[in-house]
This record gives structure tokens, sequence and C-alpha cells, in this order.
């Protein structure tokens, strides 16, 4: 995704801010009601955590042995359990990047940030990774092993297609940079990768239908609109 700046980045700001706010109050009234099937899950294509049934430890198995959500009577769609699991891996690579900061970056305001970062979407990611489970969806392993060492689902990597997030030479590159270099690589690949999360919570809103995920993602909108303002304002001051 090209990291867009001035009134571009502004105009995108006013799409998605525009969108979520149509279309999921909408999406909200419209959820599924007690006698429709949510949409069948698919088979996962990489390792995932099984939750395992009251007072029995959840269980890391293979995709092939996987047997789909058990719940029948789960209120999440595919498409809600889709976005939480994206949004997982999305977030990850944010609280990667981020505790980078401490050591490397010069700016004590972009440290300051890089903390909240740390802390916002952390909390995030456990919450998302409950109501997976809650709802006896598998559980993305990153978010387990909580140091990124597990492993990733296929198409899942920095390398991915998922809208805003960073390459593995453009990590690489951060990892290895420091001082006022750092702090350029940083800002700008924030804002690159806020850009992307504001295209997810705007899909979800129009494919969505469980009312905790569409309040989740405008959330999660409205803190990084803000963000990239103020991100915008560090960069310019460099």
């Amino acid at each position: 995704m090209k990291t867009l700046t001035g009134a571009g980045r502004r105009s995108l700001v006013r799409t998605v801010a525009i969108g979520l706010a149509v279309l999921a109050p909408a999406l909200v009234l419209s959820a599924c009601g007690p006698d429709e099937e949510p949409e069948e899950v698919s088979t996962p294509s990489s390792v995932v955590v099984q939750p395992g049934k009251p007072g029995e430890p959840a269980q890391t198995i293979a995709p092939e042995d996987y047997e789909g959500a058990p719940n029948a009577e789960a209120p999440f769609s595919k498409a809600d359990a889709e976005f939480l699991t994206d949004m997982i891996w999305h977030h990850g690579q944010a609280v990667d990047m981020s505790v980078l900061a401490p050591e490397r970056a010069e700016s004590e305001q972009i440290k300051t940030f890089a903390t909240r970062i740390d802390v916002v979407q952390g909390s995030e990611i456990k919450l998302m990774s409950d109501w997976l489970e809650e709802n006896d969806y598998p559980v993305p392993v990153t978010a387990e092993s909580g140091d990124g060492s597990g492993p990733r689902a296929p198409g899942h990597g920095h390398d991915a297609e998922m809208p805003g997030m960073l390459s593995e030479a453009e990590m690489a590159e951060m990892e290895d940079a420091s001082g006022a270099e750092f702090d350029r690589l940083y800002l700008e690949g924030m804002i690159k990768h806020h850009e992307g999360a504001l295209a997810m919570c705007k899909d979800v809103a129009g494919a969505g239908s469980e009312e905790r995920v569409l309040e989740l993602a405008n959330n999660i909108a409205a803190d990084q609109m803000a963000e990239i303002d103020r991100l915008d304002e560090m960069l310019d001051a460099l």
C-alpha cells in the first residue's frame, strides 16, 4: 500500500469515517437473528489453537485435524471472525515495530507513542483472541506465543497482502536503524500501517454482523485516525 500524504490522506480518512458511520449502525440493527445460521468456517491452512471443552486445556492442532467451530449458536459470522483474526496479525506487527523504539528512537515523543501502541494494541489482541475462543473459532498461534515465535499462517507474514503490513525488508530496515533514521522509518511505517487498519475496519463495517466486532472496528478506526494526525505532526517536525 502506498503511503498517502496531505490531501490524499485527509480524503481517505474522511471516506473511511463516513463509511463506518453510515454502515456500522445499519449492520448492528441487521445482525444475525436467533434463527439465522452463521456462515461456515473454512478449514485453516496453518497450525491453530483449538480451544478445549470446559475444564480442558487448549490444543495446538494441524489444519487437517481441525473440525471447524463446534458452537453452532455462535453469533460471529465468518466475516467477523476473519476480521478479528486478521487484526490480531495486523496489531501484532504494530507491536513488533513499537518494541524497537525504546532502544532505537531518538525522539522521546516517539518512544511515548510507541509505548502506547504496545499497551493498547496488545490489550486489543488479548480481547480479540478471547472473543474467538469464546465462540470456538481457532486462535492465531501468534496471539498465544506472545513473542511472535509461534507458527504464522501462510499469507499472514510481513509480506502478506493484508493492507498496510510492512514487508520483511521494511521491518529489517527498521530493526537496523537508530536515531533520526529510525524515527523517520517508524513514523512512515506506522502511518502506512494505520491506513491499512482503516481499510480493514471499513471492510468489516460492510460485511460483519456482530455488534461487538463492529463497535471494536469503529473504536480502532477512531483511535487510528486520530493517531495518523499525531504521526503526521511528528513526521513534519523531524
